[in-house]
């Protein structure tokens, strides 16, 4: 069993204490059926270094293998539809760190379980991309990251085929969003800034790419 603590300094200090093993699979148990959509975003705002999405990503790719395991190609896209719905935010650098390489190696190992000498780089470079840019150092109270700006997440959609349209928004636009779904009579009698209320707008959007060419929107 994983230790739930690193050192008494840092639960001093940070009240930093990680949820051991039986309970993160009893409250995941309480959503199952959200962790078995593939495309079903998670986002855990103090995420240590990865108790519970490395337990959601094992599920999904459960689901991936099942579904899409006998076509390397569907194998690859959905597995990368699975890693793009995980996101998690730390205050501690180390533990960011630690939680995207916990990641990236559930993903590699079963890819590679799966298909061995016909894995590509490319997916995993991919999927390492990914993890950079949802896994971030920041504080979810504040919302703003390491360095003091405000948290930015994007979204990753597959569209077409293996083309993948990636949208940015603040992590505070995204925890403003009305729970009340809109309807048309609604839209008509709204003007354009309570819109930005109920549906986000994305603070910058990307032309499609392929999912293994995501990291060159850099």
């Amino acid at each position: 069993m994983a230790a739930q603590v690193k050192s008494k300094q840092r639960v001093e200090e940070h009240g930093e204490v990680f949820t051991n093993e039986r309970e993160v699979n009893a409250m995941l148990d309480m959503v199952n059926r959200e962790t078995e959509r593939i495309d079903s975003r998670f986002l855990e705002p103090a995420c240590g270094d990865g108790n519970f999405l490395s337990e959601v990503l094992r599920r999904k790719l459960a689901v991936v293998g099942e579904r899409y395991g006998k076509s390397q190609l569907e194998y690859e896209r959905y597995t990368f539809v699975a890693v793009s719905s995980i996101y998690g935010v730390d205050i501690m650098a180390d533990n960011v760190e630690e939680c995207r390489e916990r990641l990236f190696g559930i993903a590699k190992d079963e890819y590679e379980r799966r298909f061995k000498t016909e894995c590509r780089s490319e997916v995993l470079g991919s999927i390492r991309y990914l993890l950079s840019k949802n896994v971030l150092c920041g504080d979810a109270l504040t919302l703003t990251d390491s360095k003091g700006e405000p948290i930015v997440f994007p979204e990753w959609s597959l569209v077409m085929g293996s083309k993948v349209k990636r949208r940015d928004f603040t992590f505070a636009a995204l925890l403003n969003v009305s729970t009340q779904e809109p309807t048309f009579d609604m839209l008509d009698e709204i003007d354009e800034d309570e819109m930005g209320k109920i549906i986000p707008k994305p603070i910058k959007e990307y032309p499609l790419t392929s999912f293994l060419e995501v990291a060159k929107y850099e």
